[in-house]
């Protein structure tokens, strides 16, 4: 009897191991990327001791681990080992990240995961695999793209290092940037990445601001330019969510038996609109297109599912904590058990 049971049990795990073996080996060569980066990171005071290590990359150290302690201090955000170590990029890129979405609707293709749950992306450590997995996708039909992000957090499965490219930001950024993540440790809600990342954004994007003007002053050149990018990258996110309705109303007119070379038309049109549009945004810093291509749903829903429910965060925080930050997160803590 115990040997039928176990033999049926082995019988329904090999099973369970065929039927999930994409996501098994996905996970796998996940862990190892990440690992391989935990384990290749080195303690933030190996290279402020380096001679050899510029002075001004060392300041940027020095500054994330204030940013990372304003966080905790002043905002309540989750005191994780998280930005204590540095791994060196060598100056390259080294995750792609793949989204995809319906060609005529503006509905992005999504995965599912163990924990995290619903998501509407994919991230590989080895570029080939992401360039494969967007020429699947493409065959499939889908609008695709792959970028690389600035950073990313594992949710407290590793230890996540500053990565060396983040050293390039500027003051601001870099603290937008820092909390963004650290939000995302601190407050994670399965199955809702527009509302992790759309709150993450507007966290990280305000709490900027606060510490800047504490640790720099309030007429600082640094909170200066921040302010002059973050309001540049406000205005030009609403007209792309403007864009966004604009696209959705069209792809909501068309027929189902309308040719697809009139559908396409029709969405290039739109979007050669839409984009040139942009180009005559009044910004501090005008923005540079650059490769000539236009870019395709996947580029509005990422704005979707970063900003679109930035209005609603400030009306919460301003109307029912009076603008109190740390108050508003520590009332979303409480109302969104982490995971």
């Amino acid at each position: 009897m115990i040997k039928r049971f176990f033999g049926v049990l082995g019988v329904v795990v090999l099973v369970l191991v065929i039927w999930n073996w994409s996501l098994l080996a996905y996970a796998a060569r996940q862990g190892y990327g990440q690992l391989k980066i935990v384990w290749e990171a080195r303690p933030i005071e190996e290279f402020l001791a380096d001679p050899t290590f510029p002075d001004s990359l060392k300041s940027k150290l020095q500054l994330i681990e204030s940013i990372r302690q304003y966080a905790i201090d002043s905002l309540g955000l989750k005191d994780t080992e998280n930005y204590r170590e540095l791994f060196d990029q060598k100056g390259e890129e080294i995750m792609w990240v793949v989204q995809a979405c319906e060609p005529f609707e503006l509905k992005p293709k999504t995965w599912h995961f163990p924990i995290v749950g619903t998501v509407p992306y994919k991230g590989y450590f080895d570029k080939q695999l992401a360039l494969d997995e967007r020429s699947r996708l493409e065959a499939e039909g889908f609008d695709v793209s792959v970028r690389n992000p600035g950073g990313w957090s594992t949710l407290g499965w590793f230890r996540d290092p500053i990565l060396s490219g983040m050293l390039k930001r500027n003051e601001g950024d870099l603290a937008s940037l820092i909390i963004h993540e650290m939000v995302h440790a601190t407050i994670f809600v399965k199955d809702d990445v527009d509302f992790n990342e759309n709150l993450a954004s507007f966290i990280g994007d305000t709490a900027a601001y606060y510490f800047l003007a504490a640790h720099f002053g309030r007429n600082s050149q640094q909170l200066i330019e921040y302010r002059h990018e973050d309001q540049d990258y406000r205005k030009y996110s609403r007209h792309i969510l403007r864009g966004t309705q604009l696209l959705d109303s069209l792809y909501q007119s068309m027929s189902s038996d309308e040719p697809v070379s009139d559908k396409k038309k029709k969405k290039e049109a739109l979007i050669q609109e839409i984009m040139t549009q942009a180009d005559t945004l009044s910004l501090h810093v005008p923005r540079k297109r650059t490769g000539g291509r236009l870019p395709n749903n996947t580029y509005f829903m990422s704005y979707h599912l970063y900003q679109a429910r930035q209005n609603n965060f400030k009306q919460e925080l301003e109307e029912e904590f009076d603008g109190n930050l740390k108050a508003y997160i520590h009332y979303l803590t409480n109302q969104y058990p982490f995971l």
